[in-house]
């Protein structure tokens, strides 16, 4: 396996040619990491954060972490726009949201360079996923905000008439995690603001910058100073305190199973609405009349994406016996075709980890697997600076075992043999997990039944991960409730109203009788 894990700041690819230099952080956001009201200000919490470049291991970005007052003020400035920005015809919004897809699309290059600093994410893959994907985006949010329709106004009690009014609900407070910091900005920020509302996000700590280009890009489309807040803060300081805030009134949560039950715990004592979008554990069932090569390909690329830091990703697959040895031997051998490298060469497939306490974590994860399970690939730990973890296939574990029920949250895929079809379906639901799921199979009436009974919010038919914006994402069971992106996401940030009018112009109604009697 390639592993050349340049370490310099614009270090030869593996063509000869230079790698772009790198993102400057610590001058590009020199004012600090908090953005409120429409500007760079530093935190006052008196603790300060590193960003490290996880390809290197070297500190890119220091600043002052958000504290509580920072998060007041953050809210403080969201409230105060909120009247006007709520007040904006749909229209109005929309066009603004239009613009925002114009700036980003036009800065694409520095967000594609900022997020692979922060995140160790190849540079093919900010530029050809993470970025795209945010533009479009902001682009279809900006046709949505015209169209958060209600009930047709009706005559349904025949002497009323009634609609259904959908308004903004005020003030989100929101956290985004490390994994795709910009496009989960953007799933967080561009529905709540299309529908009206006002936004405070709190980005991780390891991973602000993309959050504040994006706050900043706003500013530049025309979008009102307050309406979108960024507080870059640790969790149990800033982010408690945003969820725990008596003037956020709702909240919306990407990141583990675990941090998400505290984020509901929090939520509720003021009676928020929450929104979490949780952990996974995705199988990836192939039956025996699949397309062999197809579902390699697709277990290897959906099992890695960002070098399988995906709450959707590959993690589980389930191959009916026919294929299981091949699919075992092909899956390992494409495996080590995968070039790990520095994010910034055009040759790199894989970048690192997002830091080096995470690649511990997941090393520890297979070599605990060592003891009940076979590495057919991977699983050595390379030398070097950088938080690299190699493309890694475990066999032959139980499906009660850690490496099957845990979300490891790394490069690593497990994989497991099935006899019959029933058999498929109840060990692919079979984890407390259900965020995303696939079925590989020419049988239309196979992968129907699979659609059908496998229990997550997603399911794809001979493919695994792709998303667009027009759809719907967001899990079953301990994978959260709710939904991001689509116009589904309105049903998160947006409060249902009912009027009634009375068409009669009675004073004595009929119903007044069951108070009054005969009088």
């Amino acid at each position: 396996m390639d592993t050349d894990t340049g370490q310099g700041t614009s270090t030869p690819a593996q063509d000869g040619t230079p790698a772009p230099d790198r993102f400057p952080a610590q001058d590009r956001f020199a004012a600090g990491a908090q953005y409120i009201a429409g500007r760079l200000r530093p935190g006052t919490s008196g603790r300060h954060q590193a960003v490290v470049d996880p390809a290197t291991g070297e500190t890119v970005y220091t600043y002052e972490l958000a504290g509580p007052a920072d998060v007041d003020a953050a809210v403080a400035a969201a409230g105060a726009a909120f009247p006007g920005w709520s007040g904006a015809t749909p229209g109005e919004r929309s066009d603004a949201l239009h613009r925002l897809a114009e700036v980003l699309a036009g800065r694409a290059e520095e967000f594609a360079q900022a997020e692979s600093l922060q995140c160790g994410k190849p540079l093919r893959l900010t530029r050809e996923f993470d970025v795209p994907g945010t533009v479009d985006n902001a682009a279809f949010f900006a046709g949505a905000a015209r169209h958060l329709q209600g009930t047709s106004a009706g005559e349904y009690s025949g002497d009323h008439t009634s609609y259904v009014r959908r308004e903004p609900i005020g003030v989100v407070g929101s956290i985004a995690p490390w994994n795709y910091p910009l496009q989960m900005a953007a799933w967080k920020i561009l529905p709540a603001i299309a529908a009206g509302n006002t936004i405070v996000l709190k980005p991780a700590e390891i991973t602000p910058l993309t959050s504040l280009l994006f706050a900043e890009a706003a500013k530049e489309a025309g979008i009102p100073d307050g309406v979108i807040n960024i507080v870059s803060g640790a969790g149990r300081d800033a982010g408690e305190h945003l969820v725990g805030h008596p003037d956020v009134v709702m909240t919306s949560f990407t990141g583990s199973t675990g941090v998400g039950k505290r984020v509901a715990e929090i939520a509720t004592r003021t009676v928020k609405r929450v929104h979490l979008e949780l952990g996974g554990k995705a199988p990836f069932v192939v039956f025996d009349d699949a397309d062999l090569e197809a579902a390699v390909h697709g277990a290897v690329a959906g099992s890695l994406i960002n070098s399988g830091q995906d709450c959707t990703a590959a993690t589980r697959a389930y191959v009916q016996r026919p294929l299981y040895d091949a699919f075992v031997a092909q899956v390992a051998a494409l495996m080590e075709t995968v070039r790990l490298g520095d994010p910034f060469h055009d040759g790199t497939d894989l970048g690192p980890l997002i830091s080096h306490v995470h690649r511990d974590r997941v090393a520890a994860f297979v070599e605990r697997a060592r003891g009940y399970a076979t590495i057919v690939t991977g699983g050595e730990t390379p030398r070097g600076d950088g938080a690299y973890y190699p493309p890694t296939l475990i066999a032959d574990a139980a499906q009660d075992s850690e490496a099957v029920q845990a979300e490891i949250f790394g490069p690593v895929l497990v994989v497991l043999p099935f006899d019959t079809d029933d058999d498929g379906i109840a060990l692919a639901n079979d984890t407390p997990y259900g965020l995303a799921a696939s079925a590989w199979s020419r049988d239309v009436y196979r992968t129907g039944r699979a659609t059908r009974e496998i229990k997550a919010g997603c399911v794809w038919i001979n493919d695994h991960i792709p998303i667009i914006s027009e759809m719907p994402h967001g899990g079953y069971k301990a994978s959260g409730s709710g939904k991001d992106m689509s116009a589904y996401s309105f049903e998160e940030y947006t409060q249902v109203k009912h009027v009634m009018y009375d068409n009669t112009a009675v004073a004595r109604k009929d119903w007044h009788r069951t108070i009054f009697g005969d009088r």
